[in-house]
């Protein structure tokens, strides 16, 4: 599995043969890409229907769109989306077949208005668990990336994600103001207790300025075992 992350909250994830698209939101000081530059991917995910998670989303029209079917609705009506998942989107909880890869959506707790000359609800907001292979058969070697979208801290990553979905690296916010912290999201690092964490959702407005040092410290000092990996803008990781 390479993860390669373009800035915000914008992820390029392939499993396999299969590319997966993560909020395209370029417009971002981190990335050096236009939409146009990007490989097109095979599905775009899209965690919620705020504009710097989605503002970019048009250019991938032709992938097979996985969001709330909230949001799957106003993306067919505003950028042409024709292809979703089980052919309306899918909800928390569930688990989706994407080609070689394996999409579990997980609640985030954030909100979810969508702020256009009209004002409309997409739905809960989530966050997406990432595998390559079937993470409901017990006895499969699963590699699992979890991007978390835009949440704030709650218990469930501690007592539901960690023991059941058990992933091996998260994507946290660490921006404040509008998302976690540094500080709850060591914590959110910690009770998941996975192999490696990245900082996301940072630098890119003034509100949201931070320093990813401070996140790996305040990792370290919950007693986790995670390795804090801070990609540049376009880098690469391979996580196997």
């Amino acid at each position: 599995m390479e993860l390669t992350w373009h800035g915000h909250s914008t992820w390029h994830v392939t499993v396999g043969e299969t590319d997966l698209l993560i909020d395209p939101f370029f417009d971002n000081p981190k990335t050096d890409l236009d939409p146009t530059d990007v490989l097109e991917p095979d599905y775009v995910l899209l965690t919620h229907g705020h504009a710097d998670h989605i503002a970019d989303a048009s250019e991938f029209a032709d992938a097979t769109l996985v969001a709330t079917p909230e949001l799957v609705a106003y993306c067919e009506d505003e950028f042409g989306f024709e292809d979703a998942v089980g052919g309306m989107g899918m909800n928390l909880g569930g688990t989706v077949e994407c080609g070689d890869a394996f999409v579990t959506m997980q609640r985030a707790d954030h909100t979810n208005g969508i702020m256009t000359d009209y004002e409309s609800s997409a739905g809960m907001p989530a966050g997406f668990l990432i595998s390559d292979a079937d993470p409901t058969d017990d006895e499969a070697d699963t590699t699992t990336f979890y991007h978390t979208g835009d949440t704030s801290l709650f218990s469930e990553l501690r007592d539901v994600v960690a023991p059941s979905l058990d992933p091996d690296a998260v994507a946290v916010p660490i921006g404040d103001h509008f998302t976690m912290g540094p500080t709850q999201a060591a914590i959110a690092v910690d009770w998941l207790d996975v192999d490696y964490a990245f900082p996301q959702h940072y630098d890119t407005f003034p509100p949201i300025e931070q320093d990813p040092a401070d996140f790996a410290a305040a990792v370290e000092r919950t007693g986790s075992d995670a390795a804090v990996v801070t990609l540049d803008g376009d880098e690469s990781f391979d996580l196997s």
